[in-house]
């Protein structure tokens, strides 16, 4: 709890593991603080924005959205537009949605939820331990993340933070099952979490002093998790912060510099994880198809309506890293080239190289 709280840039006592992978997180997060009936704001700006409200449509959820065209983010006031307008119970939102590489800017947001009496809830799944994930600064409520990402650790373990305001608001849904019930069990008085196994209210009483016996803990990954958070930790979050500002910066050079266009706004690109458009006439899948048997390197597809139009290339966690970036970069300059996509031999690298010397 002590190593996550620093990972999330928080003192939220109520900071842990929930186990299961990144989605078993935002299942917990949604279910325990959305009540059935109660109303829920979702920016939806990409596919995970989209699995927010699928998830809180089976949960019985009077949805609201603020749409955006995917590529883009939503903006304090139009955030602050659609609270006053639906006035939900809870808003939520993605960091950074890796389906378009683009990363909701959060400052603020927890001030403007705050002001209109609205908890708020951000999934980081695929920012924590790459980007700032400031749930103070932010002023959030909960936010989740994986392991599998930036914090370079097996997938199987969601961390989570609550913030005081947030546990209330969920211990006021308690509900101790009745095998574990004792004298001293008393129930919340608003609606029981519609989920025994992601009921945050048990999971927060195991992981406190009381250690109530809600599941069996997955104690491979419970190591796991931690020597995950370790190791971002020994690293420094600033310093890891910047290698993937620096292998977001070389990749970015480096497409650009052969003529390929990068996909997003500059301004709000996600550092871990880069969009490019497929040249036109330039087959995306024989293109991966042929990365992954000449150079055991795997780039990206895309969903919706960004499928078939770009690839995404990660570099988050340990591929954040000069030479994975370059060599990536150099392999997808000669599949191209296979592919009779012309390109001027090594300008990715050597462009990619020219931001690093900068630094």
């Amino acid at each position: 709890m002590a190593l996550y709280r620093r990972v999330f840039m928080t003192d939220n006592r109520w900071t842990f593991l929930i186990d299961g992978t990144a989605r078993a997180g935002i299942e917990a997060a949604l279910v325990s603080l959305v009540e059935p009936g109660a109303r829920l704001l979702v920016v939806r700006a990409g596919r995970f924005g989209l699995l927010l409200s699928e998830i809180a449509q089976r949960i019985g959820a009077d949805i609201r959205t603020l749409d955006i065209p995917w590529g883009e983010v939503a903006t304090p006031a139009q955030i602050e537009a659609a609270i006053v307008a639906h006035q939900p119970q809870v808003f939520a939102c993605i960091h950074g949605d890796t389906s378009t590489t683009m990363a909701q800017p959060l400052d603020g947001v927890g001030e403007i939820c705050r002001r209109h009496g609205v908890l708020s809830y951000v999934d980081a799944t695929a920012t924590l331990g790459g980007m700032a994930v400031a749930t103070d600064g932010w002023g959030v409520d909960v936010v989740t993340g994986g392991l599998q990402k930036c914090m370079g650790g097996p997938p199987g373990s969601s961390p989570i933070t609550i913030s005081d305001r947030a546990a209330a608001h969920i211990m006021a849904r308690r509900h101790v099952e009745a095998g574990i019930r004792d004298d001293d069990a008393e129930d919340g008085g608003r609606a029981r979490i519609g989920s025994n196994y992601f009921d945050l209210a048990m999971i927060m009483e195991y992981w406190s002093d009381r250690r109530l016996n809600h599941h069996t803990e997955a104690t491979s990954m419970l190591y796991g998790a931690r020597e995950a958070a370790r190791i971002v930790l020994e690293e420094g979050l600033e310093a890891r912060f910047a290698r993937h500002r620096a292998a977001s910066r070389a990749m970015v050079a480096g497409l650009r510099a052969t003529g390929l266009v990068v996909y997003g706004q500059d301004a709000c690109r996600m550092t871990n994880v880069t969009g490019v458009h497929i040249p036109d006439g330039v087959d995306g899948e024989r293109v991966r198809a042929r990365m992954r048997a000449d150079f055991e390197i795997e780039i990206g597809t895309a969903f919706g309506p960004l499928a078939g139009r770009i690839w995404r290339i990660g570099a988050m966690g340990y591929n954040a890293m000069k030479h994975k970036v370059l060599l990536t970069l150099g392999a997808l300059e000669a599949v191209l080239r296979q592919e009779g996509h012309p390109l001027a031999s090594g300008a990715a690298v050597d462009a990619a190289r020219a931001t690093y010397e900068d630094l």
